[in-house]
């Protein structure tokens, strides 16, 4: 099948056959780089000590952050591109596809530069104590050097899934997952490099990835690649992408402010073991939810492109679909983390204090996870259809207007157990938040589509 033609058979081929198409390479493509943080904190925990997964775990807030800027461009860009090829306008891909590689190196070296100055100061404020922050400040290091390697990188593997090469983005991908794999144990428990050979593995890792993809876009023959000409800003362009990908944007920066309320709140209540544990369960939970950030991405240019052509019996098709998968995922999650949150800890770390707590988090913030999927699907789908506003509101108000006051008032009552709670609680009332928006969504697509506008 012609490029062009597999491009188009969005518009006319089975929903359930596009979703597999481009989901299956997707899912096994976030896992990959859900898999990044786990074999970095499996690694760490066996091979350098239970203080340096709350080193490693004080590092997720800039690690957030950096990705939070990077989902920004790169999700803005694929979102746009999605809907371009659906109007049947792709010239203009080739501008996006520039412009999104400008904007991911300049953003990526402000970031490097500021972050590597002001590390000490942050991570500090971070939660970091004496004991912890050597860790941290060794892996954030190395991290921050190839930062600018991490945005161009993920940058590019949305674009390239988006374009019609989900199976390439997903092989770039795993690749990359297979050589942090093989470098991670023989940086740690060979050169013994402790926590700074994991970063090194992640970052070698990610710079076979990003020679992959230029190798791709640099080929003609590819559908969407470099031209020469392109590699201007383009104002117009620059505000569509910021725009759709401020969503994105607002949920990792918003992540990254609640974590350091949750490292304070938890240091407070436990002590630096706690802030491990809670490294632990994130990791264990951003593995389910990257599965359904891959089905995300599945649905991604099917619900761009039929939304583009106006064919909105197709977009809420896939949505649905979507929506059942993605629950599915997260029923998943919620039944390992109530029934092995033992075994789960175990895989991290032998220390048995660090086990007892990660296992307690992991069976608490697990309550409610099998509706995360409904919200975490129904939330992406306003993004994909251009209308970053409800996107931007309901990652707002998940972090901010629900978790974070829980976290003020519940661990003064309940201690570090209200800290868990808090979690799952504000994944509730979020959720009942989604569902309403999306009401209203769906009812005007159904009733009212010559209402609908199209960016």
């Amino acid at each position: 099948m012609s490029q062009k033609t597999n491009t188009e058979a969005l518009g006319t081929e089975s929903i359930g056959r596009l979703l597999s198409r481009f989901a299956l390479p997707a899912i096994i493509a976030m896992t990959s780089s859900s898999l990044y943080n786990i074999i970095d904190s499996i690694f760490i925990g066996h091979g350098v000590g239970a203080l340096a997964i709350s080193g490693l775990a004080l590092t997720m807030p800039l690690m957030n952050l950096s990705a939070a800027f990077g989902s920004m461009v790169g999700v803005g860009a694929a979102s746009l591109t999605s809907i371009r090829l659906g109007q049947g306008n792709k010239e203009r891909t080739f501008l996006i596809l520039s412009n999104a590689v400008m904007l991911n190196i300049t953003i990526g070296v402000i970031f490097t530069v500021l972050g590597l100055v002001f590390l000490d100061p942050i991570l500090y404020f971070f939660g970091a104590s004496e004991q912890t922050i050597p860790y941290a400040r060794s892996f954030m290091r190395i991290i921050l050097s190839g930062n600018l390697i991490t945005h161009v990188y993920l940058g590019l593997n949305e674009i390239l899934r988006v374009s019609g090469y989900p199976k390439k983005a997903m092989g770039i991908m795993l690749t990359a997952v297979a050589v942090n794999c093989t470098l991670n144990p023989l940086f740690i428990f060979v050169f013994k490099w402790g926590i700074a050979g994991s970063a090194t593995a992640t970052v070698i890792a990610q710079s076979v990835a990003l020679m992959l993809e230029l190798l791709h876009f640099c080929n003609k023959k590819s559908f969407i690649h470099f031209r020469l000409g392109t590699f201007r800003f383009v104002g117009m362009i620059v505000r569509k992408v910021l725009s759709i990908g401020l969503a994105p944007f607002l949920l990792q920066l918003c992540a990254s402010v609640v974590v350091v309320f949750i490292n304070k709140a938890l240091k407070h209540n436990g002590g630096d073991i706690y802030i491990g544990a809670y490294g632990i369960v994130n990791r264990v939970l951003l593995l389910f939810t990257m599965i359904v950030a891959g089905l995300n991405q599945g649905m991604q240019p099917i619900v761009g492109y039929n939304f583009g052509a106006r064919q909105f019996d197709r977009v809420l098709k896939a949505l649905r679909l979507t929506i059942v998968l993605g629950m599915c995922v997260t029923t998943t999650g919620f039944l390992v983390g109530h029934f092995l949150p033992e075994l789960v800890a175990k895989l991290f770390t032998d220390d048995e204090t660090l086990i007892a707590v990660a296992a307690q988090g992991l069976r608490i913030t697990v309550m409610v996870f099998p509706l995360v999927g409904f919200q975490i699907v129904s939330a992406n789908f306003f993004q994909y259809i251009g209308k970053p506003q409800k996107a931007i509101s309901l990652s707002m108000t998940r972090q901010l207007l629900f978790l974070v006051p829980l976290l003020a008032i519940l661990p003064n009552r309940y201690g570090s157990e209200g800290v868990w709670m808090s979690m799952p609680v504000a994944d509730f009332l979020s959720t009942l938040l989604t569902g309403v928006l999306l009401f209203f969504q769906v009812r005007m697509m159904i009733y009212h589509p010559d209402r609908v506008k199209i960016i």
